[in-house]
């Protein structure tokens, strides 16, 4: 059995950020909503397996009538405990002291002085006083703060408008932190949390995920059975990976169907042919839907009626597809008969964690794969990743063979290239994106970073281009241009939440400009852009 540590959830939208850091200590961690029973707890650390708790911050106050309150079970299992934000603030109500609600709210950068001995902190220190003080970088979020302490706690840490930024109950191994050690901002949080769940919790750091591709492998053979499973598979790493272990499980019992809706990246559907149908020797079906979708599309420029109307046929060409196979007799069946059938999908833990199953949770974004298909075709849903992290499913696709450069592909949304072309989508533009989009990709694949030994590309987290549907005036030879614009956008982040675009060198992007404008006849001006997340957004639509 696994070791693990539990997250309860109060409704934070970077409680996923602490799970992430937790797993990259190599400890195994689950998020669950806050609103779980005492019964339901009792049930989950039956196994032994438990070795401690964090309680996640919220935008919630506890002087709130309808707030969440931690269940009771947390204080009675005898596994330590860590309060972040909100978290703390519910241990201090809860637990005897005073919480004092809508005082001056702390937002952003704060240094936090630390005060006594705690394991959290021994020894970190991002400066020191000139008395000797050991100071924190740290992240605020708050409007309420703990005034009076718990019985049995002291205050281990301060800042100027926080005279309780931390708390410890040492004999009872509870801890809290006003600040938020998930975030970046908060330069040693990942110490501190490496700290709780290795030393205080004392959890094994054996959660490897490349080490564990035989035991995924029986589980899903043993799930599955003799079944059918039917994947839809869009060249992105999580589908991937995703097809990639199910065939090693369960071979010819899996169908990709591969929809082409005419807006991947350059050579994108072709090598996702070579790798699969020829590498691997999967089952996979092509079905080139590219003007079925295009002509979907004409004449829509408002981003969300793009989306809604790829997804939607999306739906419609995997159905069909879906449907047909369904039809047809299954090996080793009897005539007109197929069988149980899975529906499997690359859903991953963020997808399950930002759908907010608890009843306070946040909802940051819900997530249907492919819509009601499951219900719609009578299939079983099968979701192979879903206990797993992007790095962790990165990890697991080397495992299984997948070449690295499909395994560390930047992300690409859902609708392609429909959202990387500003207005209207049409064929004229989708070719023109692909190919100044394909240098850009290959500069920054050859550029190496001397200071690191890595292309610009591995230094990037996500890198693309964007067609602008407006004409400028050019010169090229002795003529005069009038055509199309785009723009460069780069950027690097830890977690996507936040981002800052990328400072390429001026060398490499006179590159890109010289290539695109020379080669890509249609293009004669090529911007880059140099807004940060926020307040702007990764993609432009």
């Amino acid at each position: 059995m696994q070791q693990k540590i539990l997250i309860l959830d109060f409704g934070s939208q970077v409680t996923l950020l602490i799970a992430r850091r937790i797993r990259e200590a190599h400890v195994y961690c689950e998020v669950h909503p806050a609103d779980v029973d005492d019964a339901w707890l009792r049930a989950y650390a039956s196994d032994g397996q438990l070795r401690g708790i964090v309680l996640s911050g919220s935008h919630a106050s506890v002087a709130a009538e309808d707030t969440l309150s931690i269940p009771d079970a947390v204080f009675t299992l005898g596994v330590p405990v860590l309060g972040i934000c909100y978290g703390m603030q519910c241990m201090a109500h809860q637990l005897g002291g005073r919480v004092e609600c809508g005082h001056q709210p702390e937002f952003g950068p704060a240094d936090v002085r630390v005060l006594a001995p705690s394991p959290l902190f021994d020894g970190l220190a991002d400066y020191k006083t000139a008395s000797g003080s050991a100071m924190l970088h740290v992240w605020m979020s708050h409007g309420d703060r703990v005034e009076a302490l718990p019985p049995g706690f002291r205050a281990v840490a301060s800042t100027e408008r926080c005279p309780i930024a931390a708390m410890a109950d040492e004999d009872r191994r509870w801890y809290a932190v006003q600040f938020h050690p998930e975030v970046t901002h908060t330069r040693l949080g990942v110490e501190m949390l490496r700290r709780f769940v290795l030393d205080i919790c004392g959890a094994q750091a054996d959660w490897i995920v490349g080490n564990r591709v035989d035991s995924l492998v029986a589980a899903m053979r043993e799930r599955v059975g003799s079944d059918q499973v039917i994947l839809g598979l869009s060249g992105g790493v999580d589908s991937s990976v995703a097809a990639a272990l199910l065939h090693r499980a369960i071979g010819q019992q899996l169908t990709c169907i591969f929809v082409d809706h005419g807006l991947l990246r350059q050579g994108e559907s072709e090598e996702v042919m070579e790798v699969f149908a020829h590498q691997l020797h999967a089952t996979v079906l092509r079905v080139d839907a590219s003007e079925q979708f295009l002509a979907k599309l004409a004449g829509v420029s408002d981003p969300e009626a793009k989306r809604k109307i790829i997804g939607a046929e999306f739906i419609a060409v995997f159905r069909a597809q879906a449907e047909r196979l369904l039809a047809c007799p299954q090996p080793g069946s009897r005539t007109g008969e197929r069988g149980d059938a899975w529906l499997a999908q690359g859903t991953i833990y963020p997808d399950v964690i930002e759908s907010g199953s608890g009843k306070k949770a946040a909802v940051i974004k819900s997530h249907h794969n492919v819509g009601g298909l499951p219900e719609q075709l009578g299939l079983r849903l099968l979701e192979p990743l879903r206990d797993l992290f992007k790095d962790e499913v990165r990890e697991l696709g080397l495992a299984l063979g997948l070449p690295p450069a499909m395994v560390y592909r930047h992300p690409f949304p859902g609708p392609g290239l429909a959202v990387r072309i500003l207005g209207e989508v049409r064929r004229d533009y989708a070719d023109l994106l692909r190919r100044a989009d394909a240098i850009f990709i290959e500069e920054l694949r050859r550029t190496i970073d001397p200071d690191t030994g890595k292309s610009w590309y591995d230094l990037t987290s996500q890198a693309f281009t964007v067609f602008l549907p407006v004409k400028s005036v050019g010169v090229m030879g002795d003529g005069r241009t009038y055509e199309y614009v785009v723009a460069l956008r780069a950027v690097q982040t830890s977690d996507f939440m936040t981002a800052d675009w990328a400072e390429l060198p001026y060398a490499l992007l006179k590159t890109v400009s010289s290539r695109i404008i020379n080669e890509v006849r249609g293009i004669n001006r090529v911007t880059y852009d140099i807004s940060s997340k926020p307040p702007a957004t990764i993609e432009w639509e």
